[in-house]
């Protein structure tokens, strides 16, 4: 072990593994690829390791991603560990953390209690089916995570957390029932309630996750603001004769505005198409909205060049 003939094999598997693993390894991980205690500390010493924690080494620099802190982290609390919490809804990418601590659950006698830069839960009810591998680190799911932040997020940032679940469709509302009913004694009731309720998102809001969806189901971009007949839409499509409002009182705010849009709706039909579409709708019917603008779009699909927004008047909606 550990011959120079040895040593470009040694190198190889070594970085294969920290490739694998956002450039961090463990102890035991470096005994398996050829390395003993002799070449681990020569390697520390040389600063072509440095140790994260105990037993766990960054390899080549300490300079990692988000991704590479919560793998060390979740690695250096043993077998059955899995980020959680704060980090966890992180990593899903449903809430964003400045945490100096990284939260980490452990099943209840395993591991120890505390570790520097980490923040440890124990939890004697977590299930594998609430366990899953997100990107190579193993995580809590969604809807364990949200569990756990009902317990200490207070019910606005809670909402938010949820809306962006839905939005990147990785809430599953069986899974949430399953991990609440699973955890007797949390605020899962309070949860479920906030899941359940209709987003109240405005105005701003709701364009912005009408034109996300647009953009990620590739669909022609519409004009945004136009003026039609003396009318500001908030969606046209001209060569279509398209035109889709967001609808709902959480985006136009009064029964009159309410009503005004349907008189407006009735004037407009005469030369174009008008689509409403929800908040709600956008929660849960994103695939069919979709369908249906993509029938509605071919000839804005097939135009090379999308007309500008100076441009739109009540002639070129004719």
């Amino acid at each position: 072990m550990g011959t120079e003939t040895d040593q470009p094999s040694l190198e190889a598997r070594l970085s294969a593994v920290a490739r694998s693993q956002y450039g961090v390894v463990t102890r035991e991980q470096l005994r398996r690829v050829g390395l003993g205690e002799h070449g681990i500390a020569e390697r520390v010493r040389t600063k072509r390791l440095h140790r994260l924690h105990r037993g766990v080494y960054a390899v080549g620099h300490d300079v990692l991603k988000s991704e590479g802190r919560w793998l060390a982290a979740v690695l250096a609390c043993g077998d059955g560990a899995v980020l959680s919490h704060a980090s966890a809804a992180a990593h899903w990418g449903i809430r964003r953390t400045a945490a100096a601590r990284i939260d980490v659950t452990i099943p209840r006698r395993a591991g120890r209690r505390s570790r520097t830069g980490i923040r440890v839960h124990r939890s004697g009810r977590l299930s594998k089916d609430e366990v899953a591998v997100h990107e190579g680190i193993p995580t809590t799911t969604v809807a364990r995570t949200l569990l756990d932040l009902a317990d200490v997020l207070n019910t606005g940032a809670l909402k938010r957390t949820i809306a962006e679940a839905e939005y990147l469709r990785l809430l599953d509302m069986t899974s949430l029932i399953a991990a609440v009913e699973g955890n007797p004694g949390r605020r899962g009731a309070r949860l479920l309630q906030i899941a359940r309720a209709e987003p109240q998102w405005t105005r701003s809001e709701l364009e912005d996750r009408f034109l996300e969806m647009v953009e990620r189901r590739g669909l022609p971009r519409p004009v945004a603001g136009a003026m039609v007949e003396g009318y500001e839409v908030d969606f046209l499509w001209p060569a279509d004769k398209l035109i889709v409002e967001l609808d709902g009182f959480a985006a136009h705010g009064t029964r009159s505005a309410f009503e005004r849009d349907r008189r407006r709706d009735r004037r407009l039909a005469r030369k174009l198409r008008t689509v409403r579409v929800t908040a709600d709708g956008l929660r849960y019917d994103e695939d069919a909205i979709a369908a249906d603008l993509d029938a509605l779009t071919s000839r804005s699909r097939a135009s090379s060049k999308s007309p500008s927004r100076s441009r739109i008047s009540a002639a070129s909606a004719r």
